[in-house]
């Protein structure tokens, strides 16, 4: 992910053209760290997302749907309070950095005109949006307060100045010609990508690589021609967004020969920045919000493999039973050998057709017919313990399938799907149930499936759990729905909601169901398919587990594109 001060100058200029002059309509902030605004301009509507995450701070168009808490926080009620209504006077950025000011023209409690400015500060960990009165210079409020304690530089709290970020003394690459960024760099020195770096505001490791890889190892006339080149791509605004998948998945706004991998080019920044990063801040809360539960089932599965070890050894002393069965039998055919004190006895083996010599050990302190009667004891116990012991094994088999079905399914969850997977866990006896001081009864709520729709309009429903996939297999679909499931691997469920789907509503159907398993990054995936009537869930199953028949597989190779392009309606 390089979201440096180029791809900062590249979404701000395409915001300015899409929002200068649009209305800001609705204002809500989903998480802590993120905002979406309704920008109204010419008739459309188009959903405006910031976020200040400390991994995934970015600005963009988003097409992606946000569930929006029941109560606004204060600092979304003051955005509204000043912002409801306002027009767009312009989206700039500061120098090359990656700040952006957002400029608002409203109205003040006089009815006079007045303009504030939200400051969209991409750094990181100090990522941060800021509202400020432009006249005064004044913070209103701020989605992170910062105290002077934090930080020394300067306090982002309301009622404070506000103060720019301190300057790191880089040039800005966009105000100086050829000769004198040349002249700038040490060529004795080397490690030139690091002083360019070092050297210039808002170019990063990347595209500072990039000059230096289309310069080559000529003469310095080279790096003055490399860079030139990609200034002038960059005043003149001409990009060609792309997302690569290599070892990592990244993404970048200008060409670049030092990136490998499968490119996939994008028509707008906004569009390949929403790709990139549609589910990433998600999967990040998810796995924060789940992190317990991930490390417990963690737990369990290590404890269920060091069981399957201790059945293991005991199913290799069980493979013994047979011989003292057979020991048994012997001492009793030998009886008139044997006396108490003895420690062995050798045997004719009647059942060696050599018929050769047993030696049979005794335990001195017992008869010869205890000695019989404690090799049958042995023999009838481990043979016993064999059958508990493959009939344990099934279960602990199957116990594990079952929690990394689990596993899987908090990795492709929403936030709304954890706390179905945690009250699952807490039915299956895993975990404890909280105790509650009142005994107000819990308002019981129907699992709800991720809604999908084919190309050609077909809604197609996800089971994100073993509550929803339940729900939606036993008791939302009709008999004559087609149902789809991974073949032999853990999975959601798929519910077509058509009697006769078209081919391609089947493939996209296939397609969500291989994106939502555990083969998701795997190729050539099989999906059975077959009617709901044809799926039944067996009498004491683990929750989400069906039996099916009658079914067809197709081969998929999941990609997670899909998942996108199909949650928005045609």
């Amino acid at each position: 992910m390089v979201f440096d001060g180029i791809v900062t100058r590249a979404i701000t200029h395409e915001l300015h053209n899409e929002m200068a002059s649009g209305r800001a309509l609705k204002i809500y902030q989903p998480t802590d760290t993120e905002l979406l605004f309704t920008i109204r301009k010419f008739g459309t509507n188009k959903q405006l997302l910031i976020s200040a995450h400390s991994s995934y701070a970015r600005i963009h168009f988003t097409t992606d749907t946000y569930e929006n808490p029941a109560e606004p926080s204060m600092y979304c009620m003051m955005l509204r309070k000043y912002l409801n209504g306002s027009f767009i006077e312009s989206v700039e950025q500061v120098e090359n950095e990656r700040i952006i000011h957002i400029h608002f023209q409203t109205k003040n409690e006089l009815g006079d005109k007045s303009t504030k400015t939200l400051i969209v500060e991409l750094m990181g960990k100090h990522s941060n949006i800021i509202l400020v009165d432009r006249d005064r210079q004044v913070i209103l409020e701020s989605i992170k307060h910062v105290s002077s304690a934090q930080n020394r530089h300067r306090s982002i709290l309301p009622g404070s100045k506000y103060v720019e970020p301190p300057d790191q003394g880089k040039y800005n690459p966009l105000t100086i010609d050829g000769d004198t960024f040349i002249r700038k760099l040490d060529f004795n020195a080397g490690k030139l990508d690091q002083q360019i770096v070092n050297m210039y505001m808002g170019i990063s490791p990347v595209l500072a690589k990039e000059i230096v890889a289309q310069a080559g190892i000529g003469r310095t006339d080279a790096y003055k021609e490399a860079f030139t080149n990609i200034q002038q791509q960059i005043v003149e605004h001409d990009y060609k967004p792309f997302t690569s998948k290599d070892k990592k998945e990244s993404f970048y706004v200008l060409p670049l020969s030092t990136k490998d991998g499968v490119k996939e080019y994008f028509n707008s920044v906004s569009t390949m920045l929403d790709m990139f990063y549609s589910g990433k801040a998600e999967r990040d809360r998810v796995k924060q919000k789940a992190g317990d539960l991930l490390r417990f089932l963690a737990n369990e599965q290590k404890k269920n493999k060091r069981k399957l070890v201790k059945l293991d050894k005991t199913l290799e002393q069980a493979k013994d039973a047979d011989h003292y069965q057979r020991d048994g039998e012997l001492l009793t055919a030998h009886m008139h050998l044997v006396k108490k004190g003895d420690k062995e006895v050798e045997v004719v083996d009647y059942y060696d057709p050599d018929q050769t010599k047993r030696i049979i050990s005794l335990n001195e302190n017992k008869t010869p017919s205890e000695n019989a009667q404690a090799l049958f004891k042995r023999y009838h116990k481990l043979k016993t313990s064999k059958q508990m012991v493959e009939e344990e094994k099934k279960k602990t088999y199957q116990e594990m399938e079952y929690l990394d079905e689990i596993i899987e399914q908090i990795d492709s969850a929403r936030e709304q799907d954890i706390e179905e997977i945690r009250e699952e866990l807490q039915e299956q006896g895993y975990l404890k149930k909280k105790q509650t001081k009142t005994k107000k009864k819990k308002k019981v709520t129907k699992p709800v499936p991720e809604t999908f729709y084919a190309t050609d309009g077909t809604e197609i429903l996800v089971g994100k759990n073993n509550k929803q996939n339940e729900h939606l297999t036993n008791r939302l679909a009709r008999k004559d729905e087609i149902w789809l499931h991974t073949k032999n691997i853990p999975g959601s469920h798929v519910v077509i909601r058509s009697t006769e789907p078209s081919e391609e509503t089947l493939l996209e159907a296939a397609q969500l169901a291989a994106n939502f398993s555990k083969s998701k990054h795997s190729s050539s995936v099989p999906v059975d398919y077959t009617l709901i009537r044809h799926v039944k869930k067996p009498n004491g199953a683990k929750p989400g587990f069906v039996t099916y028949d009658n079914q067809k597989t197709l081969f998929v190779t999941p990609d997670q594109s899909y998942s996108k392009k199909l949650k928005t309606k045609p």
